[in-house]
């Protein structure tokens, strides 16, 4: 049986979905606050519980072969982030399971001090690393899925708000292949025991974003870019008032100011692989939001 933590998540409820619809076991941990009802529907076990609590985590690990870890949550890095995935962990040693995936983020080890969440996701990696379970890291791009509020409000008024520079590379990935890497993960051999980069096939720039979504919806895009130093102005303005809000916003601007993409070799190696053919965004919004 898997345990899916973050399974009302957009990543999560894919992974739970997948998994629901290879008649797999699964088993899914979710806040009671949660919209859970569609994936019990689909066959998941439920399990309601706090990732704060020990002893939810040690509940929702016993009987358990397989853990792929999606949660997270930028108002609590480190109770949710850091310190609920290392009480996983060590649940997951206590319980004999015998793989542990973890999703983490793309750059998390390029030593972003300004992002809580980075610097979580990375302690945890180093904590799966040490901790003598089978394990695969996994570090997606930006999630597909994330883009797709951005997609409807561009679909109903043809605004895109694009803060930075425009020309900021990055390699947009499909939640949904996402998904079944990380389910594909227990099972490989190779995949055991590493950290993979995980993108989408191509690499495009952040103004490569609107067009894609001006050619999915066939409508002129009006675009508002103001300069990244405006963002900053607002933030520090904020930190005067709000210091956790500057700190909450730390993970913004490391996303705004700098590049997230894999390399063609690595995209290539993750299809190799994985025997997958990565989604393009494009055909991703088409799937989801195309007339």
């Amino acid at each position: 049986m898997f345990l899916v933590t973050g399974a009302t998540g957009d990543l999560g409820r894919s992974i739970v979905q997948q998994l629901c619809d290879q008649e797999i076991l699964v088993r899914a941990f979710a806040r009671l606050t949660s919209r859970y009802a569609r994936l019990e529907h689909r066959g998941a076990q439920i399990l309601i519980g706090d990732l704060t609590e020990k002893r939810d985590i040690e509940k929702a690990c016993q009987g358990i072969q397989y853990i792929i870890s999606t949660h997270s949550n930028p108002n609590d890095p480190l109770g949710v982030d850091y310190r609920s995935n290392i009480d996983l962990i060590d649940a997951a040693k206590a319980n004999n399971v015998q793989h542990f995936v973890f999703i983490s983020v793309l750059g998390t080890d390029r030593g972003y001090e300004d992002s809580p969440i980075f610097k979580a996701k990375r302690e945890v990696e180093k904590y799966l690393e040490s901790s003598g379970l089978n394990y695969t890291i996994l570090r997606p791009s930006a999630l597909a899925s994330s883009l797709l509020p951005l997609a409807e409000r561009f679909k109903q008024t043809g605004i895109y708000l694009l803060i930075g520079d425009a020309k900021n590379r990055t390699s947009v990935v499909s939640t949904d292949d996402v998904a079944r890497i990380a389910i594909d993960s227990v099972f490989i051999e190779a995949a055991n025991q590493k950290i993979i980069p995980v993108g989408g096939p191509e690499i495009i720039a952040r103004e490569d974003i609107y067009q894609i979504f001006s050619r999915v919806f066939n409508r002129e895009p009006i675009v508002i870019n103001p300069p990244l130093f405006l963002f900053d102005g607002l933030r520090g303005g904020l930190g005067l008032i709000n210091a956790d809000l500057y700190q909450k916003l730390g993970t913004l601007r490391v996303l705004l100011g700098n590049e997230f993409f894999c390399t063609t070799e690595e995209i290539q190696n993750l299809e190799q692989l994985f025997s997958i053919k990565m989604e393009s965004l494009e055909s991703y919004i088409r799937r989801y939001l195309g007339s």
